[in-house]
């Protein structure tokens, strides 16, 4: 089953890897849902879907409850009529104007994401969507993913939180994926900014650290992020495997292409705190 959001990032294509590596559980702990296709490719019995972007969470929990009229007043948005510069920009507007109730602002995400320029969720420092018009013939309407989601959606908790609360939350007898905002490829590249407030290499820190507490606590964890020398680092001492990643969706089409990512385990017991250094990285 596809995701109905187009995003960067997007783990699709590498479910059928990410399913082979994943230990069997009662549920599934997701910290950062992003589009939700790994929730969406898997089938645990439960699931926990979090993520730091409210956005996501409102739409996924509409679908949840009132699918039918969350489904009809979006494919309302997908018109002829709708897709112009003049109009985009309208109802960007009106989404970050915020003054309209949640129904109304999760529709508007949807028609904003498949209308946009590549796909891309990004905001500003003032938390205002800023992705210019996208300019495609005809915008798909995804409405069969959206029942498809409504559906699955019956088997999950939907929650907007921190990935550190989520993750102390976890249990033994689950098992968390962690896709989180990619660690920059270079000292001088800028860290992903899917929701407005970013996430710094404090939080990669953070997070690894959480991921060997977790597994200490009997909670295998499995994590996605850019193979570098700053990841190679935190992630010592877990089992990590190398893939070669093909990129879709970018802020710029000619930055698309295959790109380094690893795929870490750490497994369920496993004790050994990572050895963080950010100063190495930055200095290089």
């Amino acid at each position: 089953m596809k995701p109905f959001l187009k995003w960067a990032g997007g783990k699709s294509r590498l479910v059928p890897k990410i399913s082979l590596m994943l230990p069997k559980a009662d549920r599934l702990v997701e910290p950062f849902a992003g589009s939700c296709a790994v929730f969406l490719g898997l089938n645990y019995p439960r699931n926990l879907i979090s993520d730091a972007n409210q956005d996501l969470i409102s739409i996924y929990q509409w679908l949840q409850t009132d699918a039918d009229a969350f489904i009809q007043q979006c494919g309302a948005l997908f018109l002829p009529e709708n897709n112009t510069l003049e109009k985009y920009l309208e109802l960007r507007s009106e989404f970050n104007n915020g003054k309209m109730g949640s129904l109304r602002r999760s529709i508007l995400f949807v028609y904003l994401n498949r209308h946009c320029f590549n796909g891309l969720c990004r905001y500003n420092k003032k938390g205002k969507f800023n992705v210019p018009y996208g300019k495609m013939r005809a915008p798909y309407f995804p409405k069969r993913e959206l029942i498809g989601f409504a559906n699955k959606a019956k088997t999950a908790e939907f929650r907007h939180d921190d990935f550190r609360n989520v993750m102390k939350s976890a249990v033994p007898g689950d098992v968390i994926y962690v896709d989180p905002p990619y660690a920059p490829l270079s000292a001088t590249a800028s860290f992903d900014n899917y929701a407005a407030g970013g996430f710094s290499p404090k939080d990669q820190e953070d997070l690894a650290h959480l991921c060997f507490e977790s597994a200490a606590r009997g909670v295998p964890v499995l994590l996605s992020n850019h193979d570098t020398l700053f990841t190679r680092r935190l992630y010592d001492g877990s089992r990590i495997t190398e893939l070669e990643v093909t990129r879709s969706i970018s802020a710029t089409g000619h930055k698309r292409g295959t790109a380094s990512e690893i795929l870490v385990l750490f497994k369920k017991g496993l004790r050994r705190s990572p050895q963080l250094s950010l100063f190495p990285f930055f200095a290089a």
